[in-house]
């Protein structure tokens, strides 16, 4: 029996990717600038090193809130986008497929609370197995 529980709820995630780990977050409904903003200001303080930031051309990562905050950090954090949808150069695009895939597969949730709480544990897990890390950036021929 397949049973699927749909609603227009939702959860979204973000996430860094470096050769040897990764971090993420998950937020309710849609990633917004300040959320990408925060995260950005979350990884400089965790990584404590400059960053070079690769992603897609989403609205919130080309936002005035996300440049403000780049052009604040003096060269700290660098952007760079990918050429318009590439989502198969960004390994980060195969750790949520992995996520979905594997981690999450078959799994249905009863509620977002739910399946933020598997989510997170799983994502928790999957930091500590550097066979996936390494695979995302393998599938994005950046390794």
């Amino acid at each position: 029996m397949v049973q699927f529980h749909f609603n227009w709820k939702h959860i979204s995630s973000i996430a860094g990717l470096t050769r040897s780990n990764f971090v993420f977050r998950l937020c309710d409904g849609a990633v917004k600038s300040a959320q990408v903003v925060e995260f950005l200001k979350a990884l400089r303080r965790q990584l404590k090193r400059k960053l070079l930031i690769i992603w897609d051309g989403a609205p919130q990562h080309r936002s005035r809130v996300v440049r403000d905050y780049l052009d604040s950090t003096k060269g700290a954090v660098q952007m760079a986008l990918l050429p318009g949808y590439a989502p198969d150069l960004n390994p980060v695009e195969y750790l949520w497929a992995w996520l979905k895939r594997h981690a999450l597969a078959n799994f249905c949730p009863h509620s977002l609370s739910e399946l933020k709480t598997t989510a997170r544990s799983r994502l928790r897990s999957g930091q500590r197995r550097q066979s996936i890390i390494t695979a995302c950036w393998k599938q994005a021929e950046l390794w």
